[in-house]
């Protein structure tokens, strides 16, 4: 069945961690070797909510409890075509986690997100999760895996970055300041 652009993302956690998926076993995967939360693509006919549900059973063999629907995501690219992305948290799961053909699933402690490989905008919404904003939209733009542009609620943020003595930006160092 061809993917729509539209998809779900789900931070699952606990009190300190979240489940995290590092993407390494899909081929073509614009996603490979990046970590993510788990999620997909909407098959015809869902709402949010269901394929959320069926992509967290299908990805992590969970059947998630309690969830909250945190935010609405657009990422537009050179390299991929655009997509519009529901962000969702869930704090209250069951059943055991299974293997996962996408990648490898690994509980990381939420003030260790910063040291993984993650696209750039990620930073962002991990920011607004852990301050707890407010449902939000964003909107990241990216020219490869840069990210060249970020609209928070229909406000440009302004991305700021620092380099080391050698001129290069590193990821960890990756901040934006709210206008």
């Amino acid at each position: 069945m061809p993917h729509t652009n539209f998809t779900t993302l789900c931070y699952i956690e606990t009190e300190d961690s979240y489940l995290m998926l590092h993407r390494v076993k899909k081929e073509g995967d614009m996603n490979r070797d990046k970590w993510l939360g788990v999620g997909g693509h909407f098959e015809k006919g869902e709402s949010p909510e269901e394929c959320l549900l069926r992509e967290v059973k299908e990805e992590t063999g969970l059947t998630l409890l309690r969830w909250h629907f945190r935010g609405l995501v657009t990422f537009v690219s050179d390299r991929w075509p655009e997509e519009y992305m529901c962000l969702y948290t869930a704090d209250r799961y069951e059943g055991t986690i299974g293997d996962c053909r996408e990648g490898q699933l690994e509980w990381v402690k939420k003030d260790q997100i910063r040291e993984l490989s993650l696209w750039e905008g990620d930073l962002i919404f991990f920011e607004l999760l852990q301050n707890n904003q407010p449902f939000f939209s964003l909107k990241l733009c990216y020219k490869g895996e840069r990210l060249t542009q970020a609209v928070l609620d229909g406000s440009s943020l302004e991305l700021l970055d620092e380099r080391d003595a050698d001129g290069f930006k590193h990821l960890s160092t990756f901040y934006f300041n709210l206008r």
